[in-house]
């Protein structure tokens, strides 16, 4: 069986799904315009350490995993944030830390999407004024809201938390 990639436009938005070995177009113009909204504020609320507008883009019991909670949670026993209060803390802390010298915020620009309920995109480890962490962002979308959102390292971002663990073990000891 032959497989074909459909190609499909709705505003200027491009989008496909891989399903189950078959390429189809995703058709629902309001998801795909959700997804552009939300990669679009997401990074450039990240960037300007906005609490408050990122977790605009939440649901209310959404749920955050990041290795990250831990590296800047000592007593979490998960990565895992469960709602806005539990989110809250962790984007605060992570704003008080910023600037920090590798995390440069490039992206492509690019986004992937099931046309269903999954925003995917990536910040690669190389970026044109040198290395950053590379992490990629994956979203589940409904109402318009980031329901779960899961963020997994690259191996440069995972040997710098590594490192991390390893230096507040010392200094516990």
């Amino acid at each position: 069986m032959e497989r074909q990639r459909r190609y499909s436009r709705f505003d200027g938005i491009s989008s496909w799904s891989f399903v189950m070995s078959e390429y189809r177009p995703a058709y629902d113009q309001a998801f795909l315009q959700d997804c552009m909204h939300i990669h679009q504020l997401w990074h450039e609320r990240a960037k300007s350490r906005d609490t408050e507008g990122l977790l605009a883009l939440y649901a209310k019991a959404a749920v955050l995993e990041t290795p990250l909670v831990q590296a800047i949670f000592d007593r979490r026993e998960s990565g895992i944030l469960r709602g806005h209060r539990e989110i809250r803390p962790f984007f605060e802390e992570g704003a008080r830390r910023l600037p920090n010298a590798l995390v440069r915020w490039h992206r492509t620009g690019k986004w992937l999407t099931d046309g269903e309920r999954l925003l995917v995109w990536e910040y690669p480890r190389q970026a044109p004024d040198g290395d950053q962490v590379d992490i990629v962002e994956v979203m589940e979308i409904a109402d318009g809201l980031i329901q779960y959102h899961r963020i997994y390292w690259g191996w440069f971002g995972a040997q710098l938390l590594t490192r991390s663990a390893v230096d507040k073990a010392r200094k516990a000891a």
